[in-house]
């Protein structure tokens, strides 16, 4: 399902498997960037470009930000947070790796994102229901179950009233087992969860290369608090 194997991936395994063992399961991806800015594996999930299904995505709707507030779940290395910036969205980028959040800042320090060091499972108060357009690109996936239940409920917090959920996964066919280790990919009602409470899919895409594309929206409250 990953192609053809880098060295990152390899030892993204090792790690992961010990950092899940021990009860700690994003402990991982700090220590595999720290590793990988020492120059002992590839730097991993290195791009300077936008995700294809992001990128493709915003062009289909003509997606303009017109300061409008955004957020990238496990911004990685930074190119998407930057890419909607371009758009004119007033964009966060957060990752729990504080390694990849320098390297973000390193390459991107000039695009106005403003990139944090921050944990999905344990989110600062204040991002709750703060955010336009929210986008989760391969980061629910990577955490076994629990907690994802609680990363999905972080994602699905961070959606305002009237904005927009872009989530992307890997795809697993319903009734297929489920993978040992990350990624974990999502049968179709796991990653359609992450519409949750006031929370509506608008449309599922089953895409090539075994892929997920969901978006979704939260829909407006009015005075009286009825939707």
């Amino acid at each position: 399902m990953r192609g053809e194997l880098r060295d990152w991936d390899v030892r993204a395994d090792q790690l992961a498997a010990a950092s899940i063992a021990d009860g700690r399961p994003t402990e991982w991806f700090d220590r595999l960037y720290a590793e990988g800015r020492a120059g002992q594996v590839s730097l991993p999930w290195d791009r300077t470009d936008p995700h294809p299904l992001l990128r493709e995505w915003a062009e289909h709707r003509h997606l303009s930000g017109d300061g409008r507030r955004a957020v990238v779940v496990g911004c990685g290395l930074g190119a998407d947070a930057a890419y909607l910036a371009s758009l004119g969205f007033a964009v966060v980028g957060f990752d729990v790796s504080a390694n990849a959040i320098e390297v973000a800042c390193e390459r991107h320090g000039g695009s106005g994102v403003d990139y944090r060091v921050a944990d999905l499972l344990a989110l600062p108060a204040e991002w709750r229901g703060a955010f336009d357009l929210v986008v989760e690109i391969f980061t629910v996936q990577a955490l076994p179950d629990p907690p994802r239940d609680r990363a999905v409920e972080g994602v699905a917090g961070l959606v305002a009233e009237g904005g927009t959920l872009l989530a992307v996964a890997f795809r697993r066919v319903d009734g297929a087992p489920q993978a040992d280790g990350p990624p974990y990919p999502l049968a179709q009602a796991e990653i359609e969860g992450l519409a949750a409470g006031a929370l509506t899919v608008v449309r599922t895409e089953a895409l090539a290369g075994e892929r997920w594309r969901v978006e979704i929206t939260r829909s407006r409250t009015h005075e009286d608090g009825q939707p």
